[in-house]
């Protein structure tokens, strides 16, 4: 018995552990992002009464290359959609560079690629949060000499989330609608 005393402090420890861990992890849980609608109304992106899967693509308008091939691949995977597995998602475009793009731009471009898919922008807060949250990593560069002074380097993911924040998994960018395609198809139901 002696030998095992060792093992209550131990125990307590862990205890101890653990609930800062389930206290820190349910703070970290629980997600707000309210970002801008095409209207300038406010959206709040994870509402618990609307279940269906988001969709959420991270970029910006002036990208010149990987978010327009990204959004047609979103597109064309939406167009193989039947119209009752449309209705279980919620395509989304969030700009990343909130200072150029407001949320009418956002929406614009993202109109542009699937009437479905709604651009959206928040402030430079929210979507940092948001960034982090799901491991979207962009930064600035200045570009030395141009017109648009800036542009932004990210990485290029379709994040599939539920009504409540939790990334479901995520799609890297892709040349073809298929792999975006296979991922929904696992989430709704014919």
């Amino acid at each position: 018995m002696k030998k095992w005393i060792w093992l209550l402090p131990l125990a307590f420890a862990i205890g101890l552990g653990a609930q800062y861990w389930l206290h820190d992890s349910s703070e970290k849980d629980s997600v707000s992002a309210t970002l801008a609608s095409a209207n300038n109304d406010n959206i709040e992106l994870f509402d618990p009464n609307d279940s269906r899967v988001r969709i959420i693509y991270f970029g910006f308008t002036r990208c010149p290359d990987v978010c327009p091939t990204s959004l047609a691949m979103l597109s064309g995977a939406l167009k193989q959609l039947e119209p009752q597995e449309l209705a279980q998602i919620r395509p989304i475009f969030i700009s990343l560079d909130p200072d150029r793009d407001d949320a009418a731009l956002a929406h614009q471009y993202a109109q542009y690629f699937h009437p479905a898919i709604e651009g959206m922008s928040g402030s430079l807060e929210v979507t940092q949060q948001l960034a982090q949250r799901y491991g979207v990593i962009f930064q600035k560069t200045e570009l030395e000499g141009s017109e648009l002074d800036y542009t932004l380097d990210h990485n290029s993911y379709f994040y599939f989330i539920d009504a409540q924040g939790q990334l479901v998994t995520k799609v890297p960018h892709a040349l073809s609608p298929a792999p975006v395609l296979a991922a929904i198809k696992t989430m709704t139901t014919p």
